[in-house]
């Protein structure tokens, strides 16, 4: 994997917006507390008047006093120099959620994007929920069929933002039955991990590290041990056969080392044990 970046909020969709707002108020925490200066992008969503001033909202009520939303409807004004002084005046940007290809095709390769990378790789927090998380990796999950059995047709991939190496994130996970296209992205890609994200559940990913938080659970899809795999003799629409994958299930207090591809059955006695080396 690539080089780490700042810490980095993937929320599985659906986060909760109205009662303790734990885990966008955990994003906000590694985003400078208090002294947060919050971007909303809702580049993603046909609807960024409406769903800009619900975040605005919500982040107000948990305290934050900088907020500001950030759109782009066409490639142009993703190259602004005001555009760009946004990117860099925030402490932490939150993607909403949508359609990721429209995070992609408006701001992929333009001035903002380079700025984004930037600020990501100064430590700036970065978050994103459903279209927002799945942009995240270098390859995402444009669409595809749930609650069926793996099959190539059943999921389509498109290149993402690349804030994240070595992954393929997918989102409302649980809640919409997406076991199986997950398991077909993962086959296309078997050097990559498939991350299934629950709904109002989210991975905190710091220094390749990433913690589960939030009501739900991640599923971590690991074919790099795959033993057999009939990709490269099965036409597109029939079924894929796979042996010896992984699953991890994993709820909040447990994590997984992404480099080492290991689960962490017990984060905080993780954390404990590494400062402790570290500081050995």
């Amino acid at each position: 994997m690539a080089g780490q970046i700042g810490p980095l909020v993937i929320v599985g969709g659906a986060e909760d917006k109205k009662g303790e707002c734990r885990i966008l108020r955990r994003f906000v925490e590694l985003g400078g507390g208090k002294n947060a200066r919050v971007l909303v992008i809702t580049v993603a969503t046909e609807l960024p008047v409406e769903v800009g001033a619900e975040y605005i909202e919500v982040f107000e009520r948990i305290g934050v006093g900088d907020v500001r939303t950030f759109d782009v409807s066409k490639r142009d004004a993703a190259n602004l120099d005001s555009a760009v002084k946004m990117i860099e005046n925030a402490s932490c940007i939150y993607f909403t959620g949508g359609d990721q290809l429209r995070i992609t095709k408006l701001l992929g390769g333009t001035r903002v994007d380079a700025a984004l990378h930037e600020a990501a790789h100064h430590g700036v927090t970065l978050g994103g929920t459903s279209a927002g998380a799945s942009m995240m990796s270098s390859t995402m999950i444009v669409e595809g069929e749930a609650e069926t059995n793996p099959r190539v047709s059943i999921v389509d991939m498109a290149p993402g933002m690349e804030f994240l190496d070595g992954v393929v994130i997918d989102q409302h996970f649980a809640q919409r039955g997406r076991l199986g296209r997950l398991l077909s992205a993962v086959a296309q890609y078997p050097h990559h991990l498939g991350l299934g994200i629950d709904e109002n559940t989210a991975v905190i990913v710091q220094n390749h590290v990433l913690e589960v938080i939030g009501e739900g659970a991640v599923s971590i899809v690991d074919a790099g041990s795959v033993t057999y795999s009939n990709l490269d003799s099965v036409s597109r629409d029939e079924s894929l056969a796979l042996c010896d994958v992984k699953l991890h299930t994993l709820p909040e207090g447990c994590g997984f080392e992404l480099r080492e591809r290991k689960p962490i059955p017990d984060f905080q006695d993780w954390v404990r044990k590494h400062n402790k080396e570290l500081s050995s």
